[in-house]
């Protein structure tokens, strides 16, 4: 049997009593109890399979990280920069996911689209995401290869090649994208307009992808007013993970990128706050377009973990998502949807890691016959039982078994352990915190989840966003646009 952590657990909940494993591999559980998870997690945090966490910091300022994972010889490189949409202007929304198109348009050296055919010659694959608060690429291949990434994207790092002609393919590339997973896609839309309604200020309230006006408008020097400001060594992480030496993976380090110069820029802590104002009063938006049923979006704001020892408010958020939605017996779906018969699914959402401020989320749509005025008393009562009455240590318990199994299942895959060391860097926290976040995920309490309930799931923190479906017009021949790379 191949040992990964999800193998481990399944295996320590077996000998603990807590689950059923049948030959078939079908697994039956039972109730976790709350001495059993604290042994489970300590057992595969300390894993040395899952240890072995090496860093270091180039003369220019470029963060390695070094995890070693040897139960296969692949490697995964990645490398996070440290500005995403958070970062844009008004006038240039968009620019930094355009770039992340750009990135793959070559340089000298390796010119334009022979960056991925080497990758795949190499039997590898790769690939890279924009976020609101940071923009990364990544390849996943045999450790053999890891010198031939690593000058890959060293190169594109200082010497990336912009030209009018190629900006000018790809801002159509772009533009497509928009209209495929935004324009054409109402809930997509809905989230949106949500998202410019529930911030006032913050930069949140603008789409990762940008309006389209600031796409139609942009221009190559835009990018390239971006790569030259945000795209340093000093503004970068670097994270290894798999079946590699350290040492070894520090010298390929120096040799690749140690030479790029840094450049002035300000780290996440000195750059401005950008605060969110107060919201004073329940938002209200309502959305037209095609769609087959109306849909229901709720957001109350809430913060993000900004001290990860300190905070106790976020754990609380990720422990009442948990017990709203995530699994059979969550909330919502127990009681809106099945008992109730008010939903066809309902769900809640939210994200405890980010540079700013962070939105609840609850959501629904509506079973023939109710309506968004049903959906949303129906949320409010699961909000106000909540409050009034709390959860019980049974449920609590339960809760937090799956929540930290989420996050140690993180650890089955190289891929997965380079995104959580890398997302935690780019927002501005460390990879040193992931124990941290787990133990104080395990200490959050009922009366903590009350707590944070009764304190910002209030009117003036809301906004409501309701689709109201229009008829669907006759699908069109739904084409990726040539170059789409996610």
């Amino acid at each position: 049997m191949h040992w990964n952590s999800q193998s481990l657990i399944l295996f320590c909940l077996h000998t603990l009593g807590l689950v059923k494993m049948k030959p078939d591999h079908r697994i039956i559980l039972r109730f976790f109890s709350f001495s059993g998870l604290l042994f489970i997690s300590h057992l595969l945090i300390t894993a040395p399979a899952l240890a072995n966490t090496h860093e270091y910091l180039l003369d220019n300022g470029l963060k390695l990280i070094v995890k070693q994972d040897h139960r296969s010889p692949v490697v995964v490189t990645q490398v996070w920069y440290k500005a995403g949409s958070i970062d844009e202007v008004n006038g240039v929304t968009g620019v930094a996911h355009v770039l992340e198109h750009m990135m793959f348009k070559g340089t000298e050296k390796v010119p334009n689209g022979e960056f991925s055919k080497k990758i795949a010659a190499a039997g590898g694959r790769e690939n890279a995401f924009t976020s609101y608060d940071y923009t990364a690429y990544y390849q996943q291949l045999h450790k053999r290869n890891l010198p031939m990434a690593m000058e890959l994207e060293s190169d594109r790092m200082r010497n990336l090649i912009l030209t009018k002609e190629e900006f000018s393919k790809e801002i159509k590339v772009v533009m497509e994208e928009r209209r495929l997973r935004t324009d054409d896609q109402a809930r997509s839309l809905l989230y949106e307009k949500m998202m410019a309604m529930a911030y006032q200020s913050h930069p949140y309230k603008s789409p990762i992808i940008g309006w389209m006006n600031d796409l139609e408008n942009m221009r190559v020097e835009d990018a390239q007013d971006w790569y030259n400001r945000w795209y340093a060594p000093n503004n970068a992480v670097l994270v290894v993970v798999g079946d590699v030496d350290p040492k070894e993976v520090f010298r390929l380090a120096q040799k690749n990128y140690g030479t790029i110069e840094a450049r002035p820029l300000l780290p996440i802590s000195a750059r401005k706050p950008q605060t969110e104002p107060p919201q004073l009063g329940t938002k209200r938006i309502t959305v037209k377009a095609p769609a087959e049923l109306p849909y229901l979006i709720m957001g109350y704001h809430v913060p993000a973990v900004k001290n990860v020892t300190a905070d106790w408010e976020p754990y609380a958020l990720e422990i009442l998502e948990s017990v709203l939605d995530g699994h059979a017996s969550a909330r919502l779906n127990k009681t809106l949807v099945r008992e109730n018969q008010i939903a066809n699914s309902a769900g809640a959402g939210y994200s405890a890691m980010a540079r700013g401020p962070s939105i609840f989320f609850l959501s629904a749509v509506p079973r023939a016959g109710k309506t968004v005025i049903d959906l949303e008393q129906a949320l409010r009562s699961e909000i106000e039982k909540i409050i009034k009455d709390g959860v019980t240590q049974e449920e609590l318990a339960r809760v937090k078994a799956q929540v930290i199994a989420g996050h140690v299942y993180q650890r089955d895959s190289i891929y997965s352990q380079a995104m959580q060391i890398g997302r935690l860097e780019s927002i501005g926290l460390s990879h040193r915190d992931i124990d941290t976040i787990l133990e104080k995920l395990k200490a959050v309490t009922a009366e903590q989840i009350r707590e944070v309930a009764k304190k910002y799931f209030n009117d003036d923190s809301l906004t409501v966003a309701v689709l109201d479906p229009q008829p669907l017009e006759p699908k069109r021949a739904a084409k990726a646009p040539s170059g789409l790379r996610h």
